[in-house]
């Protein structure tokens, strides 16, 4: 039975490629580096900032990393003055999210975006929707390790096997797995439906509609199990 369900953020409840990909290309540009194209941000991100400045670098003329720590620093420093610039909400997510609650349903919100900043980003995209947002802190491995689903599924009092995991990256994939939650990939974000098949996810929806149908399907098939086990 799925009792909550817990959503990645970026590309799964916003695009924020734009917001990433304007932040990164100044900082390189001012490194004197090559300023890359918005759509490779589609596979720079998912890992942690730390992770999409290597990737940065390593494809904008610096495969040495010999400006990581730099880049790093300033990105966080920029990104935390407003990780709401050029950010936009998927379409028909926040029905779907209104509709969970409605039907009692506790959500949640997963990402490696730092804690304060992923607080910032839900409170202003989604306020009051949330039951529980977990961004990056210290004290939790970030994804795809599965210390904040974990987290996230305790505070909610809810078993992991309960809970629908919903990303759109294998990193997310494999959080979920990890985590041993019902892992569900989405075709809005950012990476296409090989790398969510590759990662295993259990199912793939292509728009946030599907996932109240899939919540549906899922929890009606284990009713009809334990009716039959009980017969």
């Amino acid at each position: 039975m799925i009792r909550a369900c817990i959503f990645d953020l970026d590309g799964t409840l916003a695009n924020t490629i734009d917001s990433m990909a304007v932040i990164a290309n100044g900082i390189l540009e001012d490194l004197g580096l090559q300023a890359l194209p918005s759509d490779n941000f589609r596979y720079y991100a998912g890992d942690g900032a730390g992770m999409l400045v290597r990737r940065c670098l390593r494809d904008a003329g610096d495969p040495e990393l010999v400006h990581a720590v730099e880049m790093e620093e300033i990105y966080r420093e920029k990104f935390n003055q407003d990780p709401l610039y050029r950010v936009t909400v998927y379409d028909g997510i926040e029905d779907v999210l209104r509709r969970f609650r409605e039907m009692g349903v506790p959500i949640a919100v997963c990402t490696n975006k730092p804690h304060e900043a992923a607080l910032q980003v839900i409170g202003t995209l989604f306020p009051g929707l949330f039951n529980v947002v977990q961004g990056q802190t210290e004290g939790l491995r970030r994804k795809p390790a599965p210390d904040s689903p974990l987290r996230i599924a305790e505070l909610l009092q809810v078993k992991p096997e309960e809970c629908m995991y919903i990303g759109d990256t294998a990193t997310d994939m494999q959080t979920g797995i990890s985590a041993g939650m019902f892992t569900v990939g989405v075709l809005w974000g950012f990476r296409p439906r090989e790398e969510l098949e590759g990662a295993h996810a259990a199912r793939i929806v292509e728009t946030p509609e599907d996932l109240l149908t899939l919540f549906e399907e899922e929890n009606k098939k284990e009713q009809e199990s334990r009716k039959e086990t009980d017969e």
